[in-house]
């Protein structure tokens, strides 16, 4: 019983002495480690790298099992096929990791002032865009728009016909009318300005889509996957607009709510808020109650 007694005492005596070690940049060192392993972790579990994520760690314990029980033929094959694996993984999740690195560049560049002529610049391309999109909605013609942020699309630009524009509402309408030459493609807008028409994106390789979700729909969410870019779709066959972020798609997003969408994408201040939503609803002339439910519409 002695014995036992002095165990637990030299127990939480070590214990002790270890958390008095402890310095800041120990914790410091702790909390980075714990950021990484959850961004990682979070980053994994919401593409389809999981699945692949689960089969390396089914792979890492078998493993382990056979080193423990002492099969010395399989842990020797698993290793060897662990060790060449390494380099597949990084040709596997190779757009994984460009479209994680890309974000944790896009974050530092988000730290950046922004003007007061940018921010007017912006309310300006976010009237001009939405009053297109409805437009276009109520039409039922097909769209396909891309915000560039952080990440430069580049790549996908050099598809496209260069136009360097100022956003508005009739050439926007105009690019998409389903006679003009580049009404298939995308239109990517860089810096408050229409850069590019008739682009060509990435498809989405999610096999969890909808059928219904067209070549437009999957273009739009492909290159969400791979930028920070904010996507706007307006659907030929439904006149339903939809929008990707990250990845994600949301449908029938109503007009105002769309409006809301970009005021918050864009970070403009709240009063600068105020006054956009009040001057549109001025123009509209709605009732209080109409507003009330299209507010809604904004979590729906």
């Amino acid at each position: 019983m002695a014995n036992l007694w002095q165990s637990l005492i030299d127990f939480f005596y070590f214990i002790w002495n270890q958390i008095r070690s402890i310095g800041v940049w120990d914790v410091l060192d702790i909390l980075i480690v714990s950021f990484l392993v959850y961004y990682v972790f979070i980053f994994v579990r919401q593409r389809r790298a999981g699945k692949l994520a689960l089969g390396l760690v089914a792979i890492l314990l078998v493993m382990l099992l056979s080193d423990v029980m002492g099969l010395n033929a399989l842990n020797f094959l698993l290793e060897t096929v662990f060790d060449v694996g390494l380099i597949a993984l990084i040709v596997i999740f190779q757009p994984e990791l460009r479209s994680a690195l890309e974000k944790m560049g896009g974050n530092f560049r988000n730290l950046k002032n922004i003007t007061e002529a940018q921010e007017k610049q912006e309310e300006k391309m976010i009237e001009e865009i939405c009053g297109a999109a409805e437009d276009l909605s109520k039409n039922r013609t097909g769209a396909l728009i891309v915000l560039e942020r952080t990440t430069r699309l580049g790549d996908e630009i050099r598809t496209g016909v260069e136009v360097d524009a100022a956003v508005n509402r009739l050439l926007i309408e105009n690019i998409f009318y389903n006679k003009a030459p580049l009404h298939d493609g995308a239109m990517v807008v860089r810096e408050g300005r229409i850069h590019s028409c008739g682009c060509f994106l990435p498809l989405t390789g999610n096999p969890n889509l909808p059928n219904e979700l067209g070549t437009r729909h999957r273009a739009g969410l492909g290159v969400s996957e791979i930028s920070d870019a904010f996507v706007i779709i307006v659907s030929e066959e439904t006149g339903g607009i939809s929008v990707c972020k990250n990845g994600e798609i949301d449908q029938n997003v109503a007009p105002r709510a769309l409006r809301h969408r970009l005021i918050n994408e864009f970070g403009i201040h709240r009063e600068k808020k105020k006054s956009i939503i009040k001057r549109k609803g001025e123009k509209k002339g709605g009732s209080d109650e109409k507003e009330r439910k299209d507010s809604f519409d904004i979590f729906g």
